[in-house]
């Protein structure tokens, strides 16, 4: 401290005791504009949505078997998000998913594919399901970095690509699941729980780990933030671009083989709207749409809201017209609040 009282050179300036907590405010403010404060809300929005169900449907909401439901419901869609997360996370999006996942549901379910893997081993299918979804991906991902296409109508023509080579693949038909080894892993349970619900959990982790704890993320944030930037730092920005596209390909694939399981069938129509549900999910979590920010815990959140808000609305016998109203107001609010975040947070 220097004569007179004054601070000097690189010392603190201490908070005036009689500031009505100014420092304390300001601290909060900070701590709920951050992800502790996004996933805060989140949680209390999942919570209401609860009391919600717990009041107009009563035990039929609140008993194990329908909470194992809307898990079961939240698995497939949940894969299919956390894939997206990195994708909006680099700067892109993805509206050929739900077509992704249909196509790689009926390849995976061929005559010939069932037969080989009936001789061989179930893996086979969920083999060919991940490849399907990883090519897919491969595509998207190549026209969009090194075609210098727009991801809008790359995957736009993908959405309607895929979804037509499974109709004619399929004829226009649902092919039944005849492999009983593969049902019976992928239905089973561990300890109580589904698998298919353990396997959206570990897909989340893996995914939180890749994006918050490897360089992989940290490149992932760099090229959606500014990929001028990151191609100055040495980034090799198309192919991390195509990457993403090939990362969210092997979730559609995980996603078609769960959804496989969960209906015995693969089909043309599997994934209808996924698009829309998994890019709300993402948003709703607190990922940017405009990329350089993603969090894979929000977009867990955001599963779970949208899932427990559907079964919500089917206890009370709902239409779907009106979920849909719902929805679609919870994303306008979630992204007006995105974008005021935002402008509190850009300087001057």
């Amino acid at each position: 401290m220097e004569s007179g009282g004054q601070p000097g050179p690189g010392e603190d300036v201490p908070e005036k005791k009689g500031a009505s907590g100014g420092g304390f405010r300001t601290r909060a403010t900070d701590l709920l504009s951050g992800s502790a404060g996004r996933n805060l809300g989140l949680v209390i929005a999942l919570l209401l949505l609860c009391l919600i169900g717990l009041i107009t449907a009563g035990d039929r909401f609140a008993n194990v078997d329908n909470m194992m439901t809307v898990l079961r419901l939240a698995s497939v869609i949940g894969v299919v998000s956390v894939g997206m997360t990195f994708v909006i996370t680099g700067g892109g999006i993805d509206l050929s998913v739900g077509a992704i996942v249909a196509l790689a549901s009926v390849w995976a379910t061929t005559l010939a594919t069932q037969t080989m893997a009936s001789d061989v081993h179930w893996i086979l299918m969920v083999s060919t399901a991940l490849a399907v979804g990883a090519g897919c991906g491969l595509v998207n991902g190549l026209l969009i970095a090194y075609g210098r296409m727009a991801a809008f109508i790359v995957t736009l023509a993908m959405l309607a690509a895929a979804r037509g080579l499974a109709e004619l693949i399929a004829d226009k038909k649902t092919q039944v699941v005849t492999v009983g080894p593969f049902l019976d892993f992928f239905r089973g349970s561990l300890l109580g729980i589904p698998r298919l619900v353990i396997i959206f959990a570990l897909v989340a982790v893996a995914g939180w780990v890749l994006l918050n704890r490897t360089a992989y993320g940290r490149r992932t944030l760099a090229v959606g933030g500014n990929p001028e930037a990151a191609r100055l730092a040495g980034i090799n920005v198309k192919r991390h671009q195509t990457s993403l596209y090939v990362l969210l390909g092997v979730a559609c694939g995980i996603a078609a083989v769960m959804l496989m399981a969960r209906t015995t069938a693969g089909t043309s129509t599997h994934g209808t709207l996924y698009e829309l549900d998994a890019i709300a999910a993402v948003v709703i979590g607190g990922t940017l749409l405009s990329g350089g920010r993603g969090t894979i815990v929000g977009t867990v959140f955001g599963v779970l809201i949208f899932t427990t808000l559907t079964n919500v609305f089917t206890l009370n016998n709902l239409d779907t017209s009106t979920q849909a109203v719902a929805k679609g107001a919870i994303i306008v609010i979630a992204v007006l609040l995105q974008q005021r975040v935002a402008a509190r947070s850009t300087p001057g």
